[in-house]
């Protein structure tokens, strides 16, 4: 059975030139259409062309012309770079055709941006830092930038960090160029807790790391820290480890209670001074955040608090101490970083 679709083909010039010196000796259009294999109205259509322009070469079109002008492109790249981030491609659209008063859509602003070198990703989430923030983590960096793989092997670090059964959605997106993760215009700054779930402790260091404890309900004051943390984790690593063991945690206020501060001193514990809100510079938080996506990568995910308890302190087990390692070897290039955009945020 004949197949009725016809396939378009274009013919090369060669081609053309041929059918047309047959015709101009007289061969009828079906005779010549029938040689070279191809639709009686495909010859016909040549022939007119030729009699019409006197020539049988094809002409090429430029294509559907642009929705925009090259001031419209330059007005949604501005549009995005200088004013919103987070606008989504069709609020652009939608301002842009209000100023312009020409219908554009958001595909179109989407290339426009894609041209500029713009592309959707999700913005960094960090803690909001002042100029004050910024002056001491950098003289902290300054004062540990040439410490030794064995200084900071004698050091653990620790946190707290929440996991909750319905995560941050990270549907929010920015545009923004390659490269620039990192940039202060593509960070959202926000504090950290919030949502149903558990609260985590755990300390690392070079070779090893505490057990996972998981509060209870309720807030953390500085004696649940005493008795939860400090007495049966970090009195155990510095009886372990002797006079060169340095205990590092953030400045949370349970953290900084004069119980704290009076247990760490009767015990013989050395603290380092750690800048706020530096939650960049702790290796400890890659570890949060390996958890997290063990966590999202299981079969099936915990729903309930319980399970999220057990799936945590299973997968806090199983962390690979090679990763842990490779984290806290990595704190002298974290210093440098810092220095390098002045106490800012740091890509790690």
């Amino acid at each position: 059975m004949a197949n009725n679709q016809s396939v378009r083909r274009h013919l090369d010039a060669f081609t053309r030139g041929r059918i047309i010196g047959k015709l101009e000796e007289g061969r009828s259009v079906t005779s010549v259409a029938a040689e070279f294999g191809i639709a009686h109205s495909i010859v016909s259509r040549l022939w007119r062309q030729f009699q019409t322009t006197g020539t049988a070469i094809r002409g090429f079109s430029s294509g559907r012309p642009r929705g925009t002008t090259p001031a419209d492109n330059r007005y949604i790249v501005l549009q995005d770079r200088r004013r919103n981030r987070r606008q989504t491609a069709g609020e652009i659209a939608r301002h842009t055709t209000q100023a312009t008063g020409r219908p554009i859509s958001r595909f179109t602003v989407a290339r426009r941006l894609h041209g500029g070198g713009l592309f959707a990703r999700r913005p960094v989430r960090c803690v909001p830092l002042t100029p004050a923030h910024r002056r001491r983590r950098s003289l902290w960096c300054r004062e540990h930038r040439n410490w030794r793989d064995n200084e900071w092997g004698r050091e653990l670090f620790t946190d707290e960090s929440k996991f909750s059964l319905s995560s941050d959605s990270h549907r929010i997106l920015i545009w923004r160029e390659r490269g620039s993760r990192n940039h202060p215009s593509n960070i959202i700054e926000r504090d950290r807790y919030g949502g149903r779930g558990v609260l985590v402790w755990g300390g690392i260091m070079l070779g090893s790391r505490t057990d996972l404890h998981i509060f209870d309900a309720g807030s953390v004051n500085g004696t649940r820290y005493c008795n939860e943390i400090l007495l049966p984790y970090v009195r155990l690593f510095r009886g372990a480890m002797g006079l060169q063991f340095l205990f590092m945690d953030d400045n949370a206020p349970c953290h900084r209670t004069v119980a704290a501060e009076q247990l760490l001193e009767s015990e013989d514990i050395e603290s380092m001074d750690w800048p706020a809100r530096s939650m960049d510079l702790n290796p400890i938080e890659h570890v949060w955040d390996f958890l997290g996506r063990r966590l999202a990568a299981r079969t099936l995910p915990p729903v309930t608090i319980r399970e999220l308890r057990l799936a945590l302190q299973d997968e806090w087990a199983a962390m690979p101490q090679q990763l842990i390692d490779t984290l806290i070897l990595s704190m002298g290039r974290r210093c440098e970083t810092c220095l390098a955009v002045r106490g800012d945020h740091i890509p790690y």
